[in-house]
Formats: structure tokens, sequence, C-alpha cells
């Protein structure tokens, strides 16, 4: 009998090694042994058909830089899609690329609907655009910047995809606190010694009053939110005592 998991992924690298930091370590690690998660690396170069593995070509138009060739990727591709066992229909084959649309809290979730993904990690100047015209659904990045190459935004990706499958995070509260859970950026947090360089941890939270700790936590999140990225409070409608407790942030920060 097939294994159930909870999240398949085949990825297309020319370095599948890398991936062994997520596979071989931290929660990611304990969600596959736990066999929430199945992680396989395809590498194009093993599709290659001449004798030097070729897998990139000088780009039409000249320019610098090299584009990865669409024979070993294609193939590549299909072994990633034959190695998963939902139906091409069900699948969806990321390309993780500067170019893509930027991942976020409301993209993730939308990914986390899927069970089945083909994630694609380019390298060099980039891919053949008719590859990506021909088998692309989806074009994600994870910032403004350049990287080497796509492995790393595919690590991200699925290291953010994993945390919030059922059962790979110890306390499932702790994720559900996460920055940007609730819209928010999480608030400060402290733990031994109580007293550090001359600094102590906030009184409050030493208090036992879970009432008023829940007010502070909500009251830091939201001011670290307001200091640092304004623009998210933008996009989220605060509740009366979320309007008191930013209120009371901005008053003692004066």
């Amino acid at each position: 009998m097939t294994q159930e998991y909870m999240l398949q992924a085949a990825v297309v690298t020319l370095f599948p090694e890398m991936f062994v930091a997520l596979t071989q370590s931290g929660i990611s690690r304990r969600a596959i042994d736990k066999g929430l998660v199945d992680v396989q690396c395809f590498n194009p170069r093993d599709y290659a058909m001449d004798k030097h593995r070729t897998v990139d070509d000088r780009p039409y138009g000249g320019g610098p830089g090299m584009v990865m060739r669409v024979q070993p990727l294609q193939d590549a591709l299909q072994a990633a899609r034959n190695y998963l066992p939902m139906p091409k229909d069900k699948q969806r084959v990321i390309y993780l690329s500067p170019q893509g649309r930027r991942l976020d809290r409301q993209s993730i979730n939308t990914l986390a609907q899927h069970k089945n993904l083909v994630l694609i990690a380019g390298r060099y100047e980039g891919v053949d655009e008719r590859f990506i015209e021909d088998e692309v659904d989806e074009e994600w990045s994870i910032g403004d910047y350049v990287l080497s190459g796509g492995e790393l935004p595919a690590m991200v990706l699925l290291d953010a995809l994993i945390r919030r499958l059922p059962g790979a995070i110890g306390d499932a509260k702790s994720a559900e606190q996460d920055s940007f859970e609730n819209g928010l950026l999480d608030c400060a947090h402290y733990t031994r010694p109580e007293i550090l360089n001359g600094r102590k941890v906030p009184e409050v939270l030493l208090s036992g009053d879970h009432k008023r700790i829940e007010n502070w936590r909500m009251k830091q999140a939201l001011g670290r939110t307001a200091d640092r990225r304004p623009d998210l409070l933008e996009k989220i409608k605060l509740t009366d005592a979320q309007e008191a407790l930013l209120k009371e942030y901005l008053q003692e920060q004066k």
C-alpha cells in the first residue's frame, strides 16, 4: 500500500545535496520521520543525453551567462510527475525565480491546500521561457533580490508549508502565534535568567496573570508591527480592544 503523506514534493534541482539541510534537520526532519512529508529530488543532469551531461547553453541574442536547456529539465520534470501519486491535473508545478509573485502568508495558505507539488529550482541566467510557458503552473519569488539558484527559495517554501501540517510542530499553538498568522508581527519573547546584563524580564510576564500577559503580548505585537511594518496594519481591521492597546503602546513610547 502506498504511504499516505500530507505533503509530497518532488524537487527538480541540479544540487539535490543542498536539500539535506531541510530533510535532515529540525521540524522538517521530524515531519518526514513521522510520515507527514516526502521530499524527493530529481537532477536534470541525470537526464542529459550527451556524454558531458550538459544542462545549459548560450542564450539566443547573446549576452552573459547561460540558460538551462529544455530537454533535461523536461525529462526530469516528467520523472518528478511520475513519482507523485496524484494525477497531473491534481499536481502543481512551481518555478522559483525572482520574476515570480512574492510569497507571503496568504500565498502559503493557498499552496498548503495542495498535497502534490513539483518545485523547479532554476540556475544560471534562468530557464528557457518555452519550458515555463508549457510546464509551469505558478512562478514564485521570496524577495526582490537575486540568488545563485532556486534551491534556497524552494527550501523556504517547503519549510513554511511543513510548519503548517498538523503534527509537524510539537505544540500547535506555537505555529498559531507565529508572526503574520494574525496579520501582525510576533511579540518579544524572554527566557531564563530573569536578569541579564542588568535588564529584567518585563514584570507582567512574571505575574502569572494570564489575561494581563495576553494583553501585554498583543500590545507588543501591535506596537512592533506599527514600528517595523506599518503596511501590515493597513491590511487588517483592528478590534476596539486592539485599537486601545495600540494607542496605549504609542503613548508609552513618547
